[in-house]
């Protein structure tokens, strides 16, 4: 018994140092950097609408994944040697993706942060900031809104995020565009990569943009074609405001001159008019050169619409002026005579004087004696000794008045034009009548009228309106073999009489007129017409009709 307890001594003993060896390698430093050694690096991660197909491993919180347990008995490694730290610390590499740095670009951009947004920028130019202030100020933007589209990645290390903007502009409104914000990734984070195309896609590869002011008419008036009227119209007193202008905006490239964006045409808030363009500027550079005060007016002549006026008159006298209209109004009493019987080729005098029995005299210009001729020849020569006599015998009982007040237009009425004649009390004033002076005086609107008539088979009364406003004199029909006379008699004037040297282009139809004046020299008038267009000329002391009136209706026809 004594032999046995040294040998449980000596076990015990062994047991104590066994055990704390163990202890020694398994204390909770050990414990855990063995745990560390066996932990996994954590994934990168990818941002929303730009991740790879590619699927991430399962993190070690998951369901699948299993601990490492040390084994006590197994001492570790000897770490490598520690690597010298720099003399500065690395810069944080983000982990922002693409979108979401584009997205806080937007978001600055709108905000006007500009230090914000060079941040985002891959080397930024210097003048970053101020080449957006520019912009802004030299277009006069007032105000940006940006939609960005859907990011696209363009490889590893590139994306472009589409987008759409407007940009509202002074004096312009809105302007819309679209351009692409470009993305790449520098020193392992995403940067924007900027050019002056990010602003407009214009402005790439040097180009440049400008907001051009230029003076432009602004209209309270066009024309039918809906254009402004011409320069120097002639027609301000008929339609007012024709010479207003306002600066007209547009942001142009440079230096292609491609107009992006401008200010609606001012013409297009204008209203239409009967006035023809072409016409109108015919007849106001016929009167060019004029020294006298004088008027041209043209109407449609099936539709009585006035299709240009241009007046150096004053006063809108072109349309209620009253003026003899000496023997242009030879085709009012010429219809009278037609309707008392007389035909174109009968045989008629026309002596160099005449005077009506126990009445006045009367004498041709200049005297002249064509013996006897046929009323036609007598028109076309403009022979006064001729009508005052057909008119002495064939319209003394009032015939002359009805015919130009109840057929041509010569009576108060309401409308445009103004022309009147009165009943004669003495043969004198039938005679004068008769070839446009005494009671009888008209406007050139009103000798147009009478122009057109004989052109369309019916008198009716001028209009710058679609249709006749309410309340307008009805429309006259002339008998069909009157208006055939007298066509061919204002032929006749055109080819072989008063205006055959004038000038006057194939096809028109005319009369001359000569109105005297007392105390002042003669106005000059020719009225006619040529395809559907009638019109009248008329120079306030002018001189001749034929001499003066025709030629300028010449000019006037050849122009259009």
């Amino acid at each position: 018994m004594r032999t046995r307890w040294p040998l449980v001594m000596v076990g015990a003993v062994v047991l104590i140092v066994v055990f704390g060896v163990v202890a020694m390698l398994t204390t909770p430093d050990s414990l855990e950097a063995s745990r560390n050694s066996g932990r996994r690096s954590p994934l990168p991660t990818h941002s929303a609408g730009l991740t790879p197909s590619t699927s991430e491993p399962a993190p070690e919180n998951s369901a699948t994944s299993v601990p490492e347990v040390p084994d006590p008995l197994v001492t570790a490694a000897p770490s490598d040697p520690p690597v010298p730290a720099s003399s500065a610390p690395a810069p944080p590499v983000s982990q922002e993706g693409p979108d979401v740095v584009a997205a806080r670009y937007f978001a600055a951009w709108q905000a006007g942060d500009f230090a914000a947004m060079a941040g985002l920028v891959a080397d930024p130019p210097a003048d970053f900031a101020d080449r957006h202030r520019r912009f802004s100020a030299e277009l006069h933007i007032a105000s940006l809104a940006l939609t960005p589209g859907t990011p696209r990645l363009q490889g590893a290390d590139a994306a472009e995020v589409p987008f759409q903007g407007t940009r509202q502009v002074t004096g312009l409104g809105r302007w819309d565009f679209a351009s692409v914000l470009r993305l790449a990734r520098r020193d392992g984070a995403w940067k924007v990569v900027w050019g002056p195309e990010t602003l407009h896609p214009s402005l790439k590869d040097g180009g440049a943009l400008r907001l051009k002011e230029t003076k432009v008419a602004r209209p309270a008036a066009l024309t039918r074609e809906g254009r402004s009227f011409p320069a120097d119209s002639r027609a301000g007193d008929y339609f007012p405001g024709l010479s207003a202008t306002t600066v007209r905006l547009a942001i142009e490239e440079v230096p292609s001159g491609k107009v992006l964006l401008a200010t609606p045409d001012a013409a297009s808030q204008a209203t239409r008019t009967t006035i023809s363009e072409p016409v109108q500027k015919a007849a106001a550079r016929a009167l060019d050169g004029v020294g006298r005060p004088a008027a041209i007016v043209a109407l449609d002549a099936q539709s009585g619409q006035v299709r240009a006026v241009a007046d150096t008159l004053g006063g809108k006298r072109a349309f209620n002026g009253l003026y003899p209209p000496g023997s242009s109004f030879k085709v009012v009493t010429a219809a009278a005579l037609l309707r008392s019987g007389l035909a174109p080729d009968a045989q008629v005098a026309c002596p160099g004087t005449y005077t009506i029995p126990n009445a006045r005299s009367f004498h041709n210009d200049g005297g002249a004696d064509r013996g006897t001729v046929t009323l036609t020849m007598a028109f076309a020569f403009s022979c006064n000794t001729t009508f005052v006599r057909q008119a002495y015998e064939r319209l003394r009982d009032d015939r002359l008045r009805a015919e130009a007040a109840d057929r041509f237009g010569f009576r108060e009425k309401p409308g445009l034009s103004t022309c009147r004649i009165r009943p004669y009390t003495a043969l004198d004033d039938l005679g004068a009548d008769a070839i446009g002076q005494n009671s009888v005086q008209g406007s050139p609107l009103c000798m147009a009228e009478v122009a057109a008539a004989v052109a369309s088979g019916t008198w009716r009364p001028a209009v710058m309106t679609g249709s006749p406003p309410a309340g307008s004199p009805a429309p006259v029909p002339l008998d069909p073999g009157i208006a055939a006379g007298l066509r061919t008699m204002m032929s006749a004037v055109v080819t072989q009489g008063t205006a055959a040297r004038a000038g006057l282009p194939a096809g028109t139809f005319g009369k001359t007129g000569t109105a005297e004046v007392q105390g002042a020299s003669p106005h000059a008038w020719f009225i006619g017409y040529r395809d559907s267009l009638a019109f009248a000329v008329f120079v306030q002391n002018g001189g001749s009709g034929g001499a003066t009136a025709a030629p300028i209706a010449a000019k006037f026809l050849k122009a259009l």
